[in-house]
């Protein structure tokens, strides 16, 4: 539905939200391209080059883990019946609430040679030196793939599972009467049809991999989010953070092209209107237990392990951890995190419905400008983030000098630096489930409301603000949970 009329106030608030938060990425891209640093000269010539080849192997080997696990648990929870199915499909993605870091600090506690796992093994047969057995060493590369592939996997295991449900079961189903057992149909046709999900998915993982801070730390794996922590903190070189912040944006966007790329002849041909009641495979015997086995052993592995060991902590250290400082400290996390999923929302709704009412193909500039935070690692926000504020900050005391005023670190050393950062990195996650539900209103409802003579903001406030509820919560949820979790952005 296209308005002819009082198009100026949501080109504005539109236009506004997109280039505002876009200013942060603008300002790292200035910053990379200044003179040259010594600093970042020698990182080039010495250890850089580790650091990119860590964390594309990384990147890898948390995409391909995930695909190792996601991919059947999507299948199997798509197309089967098997026992504790549907406990699983939700419960599968639980694991997306717990951050990397806190996976990480358990099993290193767990499977260290001072843990429990090797003290028993110790004790049962005998053992009395490292030296005496082999034990797979956590903290290492391939253990940080293991811990952020068992946190980020549930992302391609829901977008996996949508796909398989939006592609006409008939497909399936003439795969099997031409003599394809369920796991050729699952290679030939399921895997085909849904490559562009993947893909997609696989690409959010890269992300989210790449930005993650604390798990690498603290196996002491250097990669770029590493290496921009150090540059910053060790050797206080802004402008070398910022060109290794370049860097990681060039493999980001990488990254993104090639998952264009692949998706550019892409073409829905059939789309079922509801989810098929029917299972297409009903598993008996072994298959049905060897399918719980499997759905039991990652939800084991990836979550009940974990939160039970938590909560052990939370008993046993209970008198240490329940003082004053943990309630600050919790009001602010949950002050901040609802602040910022409520400016999301709302900036979501105002941008996504200025892209509804003016189908031209400008209207989806601002959305996809004030998007790109999501891109950015927590580390390379930060760092973002910091540059313009502290320019307006600075042009604020140097104006006010003269009258003996100064506003201190106003802005940059109180919540709404951390509130900002969180907003540009977060908005892309509310746009997302806000412009998915605001596709799902029929043009129809627009029309009729304007046929009745009324404006654009009332068809927002009394038609659509109601058919988003659910939208609204989704957003507001997720963009929750991400505040809560994000740790690299917070610590800078």
């Amino acid at each position: 539905m296209t308005y002819k009329f009082q198009l100026s106030k949501w080109q504005l608030i539109a236009w506004s939200t997109g280039l505002l938060l876009s200013t942060p990425l603008f300002f790292l891209l200035v910053e990379s391209l200044q003179g040259d640093s010594e600093v970042f000269t020698h990182l080039w010539n010495t250890v850089l080059w580790d650091y990119i080849s860590n964390t594309v192997l990384l990147v890898l080997g948390v995409g391909l883990l995930s695909c190792l696990i996601a991919l059947p648990l999507g299948w199997l929870t798509a197309y089967c019946r098997f026992p504790g199915k549907q406990q699983f499909e939700w419960a599968l993605m639980l694991p997306l609430a717990m951050p990397t870091y806190i996976i990480a600090y358990v099993y290193t506690d767990l499977l260290d040679y001072a843990g429990p796992v090797q003290i028993t093994l110790r004790e049962w047969f005998g053992w009395q030196s490292p030296s005496d057995y082999w034990f797979f060493d956590i903290r290492t590369l391939p253990g940080a793939i293991i811990m952020i592939a068992l946190v980020l996997y549930p992302y391609l295991y829901l977008i996996f599972k949508t796909a398989l449900r939006e592609q006409s079961f008939k497909l399936v189903q003439a795969s099997q009467l031409m003599g394809l057992s369920a796991w050729k149909s699952f290679f030939k046709v399921s895997l085909v049809l849904s490559r562009g999900a993947i893909v997609a998915a696989l690409a959010l993982i890269s992300m989210e991999t790449m930005a993650d801070f604390a798990t690498v730390s603290y196996f002491a794996v250097s990669t770029l989010t590493t290496a921009v922590y150090d540059t910053w903190f060790g050797y206080y070189s802004l402008t070398a953070a910022a060109k290794i912040s370049g860097v990681m944006l060039l493999l980001l966007f990488l990254a993104l092209i090639t998952e264009r790329f692949s998706r550019r002849n892409q073409a829905v041909f059939e789309r079922q209107s509801s989810v098929n009641s029917e299972a297409l495979y009903i598993l008996k015997g072994k298959s049905a237990w060897l399918a719980t086995g499997f759905c039991s052993l990652i939800l084991i592995i990836s979550f009940i392990i974990p939160m039970v060991v938590l909560l052990k902590y939370a008993i046993t250290y209970f008198d240490q951890a329940w003082s004053s400082e943990f309630f600050s400290y919790a009001w602010q996390s949950l002050k901040v995190a609802a602040v910022v999923s409520v400016v999301t929302i709302v900036l979501s709704v105002l941008v996504v419905f200025y892209q509804r009412i003016a189908k031209q193909v400008n209207p989806l500039i601002p959305g996809r400008l004030a998007s790109t935070g999501y891109a950015l690692p927590g580390t390379v926000l930060a760092i973002a983030v910091l540059l313009p504020l502290t320019l307006l900050e600075n042009t604020i005391n140097r104006i006010l000098t003269p009258y003996n005023l100064d506003i201190g670190l106003l802005l940059t050393g109180s919540l709404l630096t951390i509130t900002f950062a969180y907003i540009v990195r977060f908005y892309a996650v509310a746009h997302g489930a806000i412009e998915s539900s605001f596709s799902r209103i029929s043009p129809s409802l627009d029309m009729a409301s304007q046929s009745m003579g009324k404006s654009q903001g009332h068809t927002l406030r009394l038609v659509h603000l109601p058919l988003l509820r659910r939208g609204l919560l989704t957003a507001g949820l997720l963009v929750f949970i991400e505040c809560m979790k994000e740790l690299p952005a917070a610590l800078l």
